[in-house]
């Protein structure tokens, strides 16, 4: 394992969890009439709280990408994963909410839960996949599944869709850093002139817009605390799925590997949940608050 690559995909974490709270307190203000509609990133171009969080979420893509290109998906999701440990510093900073029994249970469980999955597993490198319709089996089923999670979103009550969209916006995330460990290596290996000739960084640009849009139409439906936990733990699920998947990502397989690594994964989910719900994370006046005004009260 690469100190190198645990320290970027952390340090990526960090601005990644920094970048999402500051992007929520900027979406909140945003007209209910932009959602799901790409007038809404023009709305929120306008506010610099926002353009704030978009650039620190810029610099955690980069840093996520350096770490992709030196370290296997299913070594760097679990750790971008962390990203919610920084989310809750900042917003009890802001709110001067103490962590309590919850708050530390969740840092607990989720750091325990990374570093279970990691020892279990000992992610490492191989060769990828080469037969395209397996890999396009793998894409197309993460892909549809954000797209289902979505259209149920435009049916559901307001307390589920914004979890809904928050885990679309997860999936597409995963999806869009395995395609970026594609296109690392492939720059690594051919240079800039062969990777702009492949499709890959054109995926990759349309999944971040996709789920950029996602995510802000989230955040401004509701807090921080409904959307934040679905996202960050559909993101490693479907990371270490096309890692494994098509990438050629191999973790050990024994029974007892097996075991701490579902054991690891679930303790992952478990502890983003704890924090998401936790009092410090920013409340916001998301659509339940404002809800009135879409029946004109």
């Amino acid at each position: 394992m690469s100190v190198l690559v645990v320290v970027l995909a952390v340090c990526a974490a960090c601005c990644l969890g920094f970048g999402f709270v500051l992007q929520q307190d900027a979406a909140q203000r945003a007209p209910l009439s932009d959602f799901l509609s790409f007038r809404l990133l023009l709305d929120l171009m306008r506010m610099p709280r926002w353009l704030g969080g978009i650039a620190l979420m810029v610099c955690g893509m980069v840093l996520g990408a350096l770490a992709l290109a030196h370290g296997q998906v299913s070594l760097v999701e679990p750790l971008l994963a962390t990203n919610l440990l920084f989310a809750l510093a900042l917003s009890r900073a802001v709110t001067g909410q103490p962590l309590g029994t919850q708050g530390w249970s969740g840092l607990a469980v989720l750091a325990g839960g990374v570093t279970l999955f990691i020892v279990a597993g000992q992610p490492e490198a191989g060769e990828a996949v080469t037969d395209p319709l397996r890999q396009w089996l793998i894409i197309g089923a993460v892909a549809g599944l954000a797209a289902l999670l979505v259209l149920l979103a435009l049916r559901a009550r307001l307390v589920m869709a914004p979890v809904l969209l928050g885990g679309a916006a997860g999936l597409l995330y995963g999806l869009q850093d395995a395609l970026t460990r594609v296109s690392a290596l492939r720059f690594a290996e051919d240079g800039w002139t062969v990777v702009v000739a492949t499709w890959q960084p054109y995926a990759v640009l349309v999944l971040g817009v996709t789920g950029l849009l996602l995510v802000q139409s989230a955040f401004e439906m509701a807090p921080l605390r409904m959307s934040l936990p679905a996202l960050t733990a559909a993101q490693p699920i479907a990371g270490i799925v096309c890692g494994v998947g098509f990438l050629g990502d191999r973790l050990r397989t024994d029974p007892l590997a097996l075991l701490g690594e579902v054991v690891g994964l679930l303790a992952v989910v478990g502890g983003i949940v704890l924090l998401g719900l936790h009092p410090a994370m920013p409340r916001g006046a998301g659509r339940f608050e404002r809800a009135g005004e879409l029946h004109g009260g």
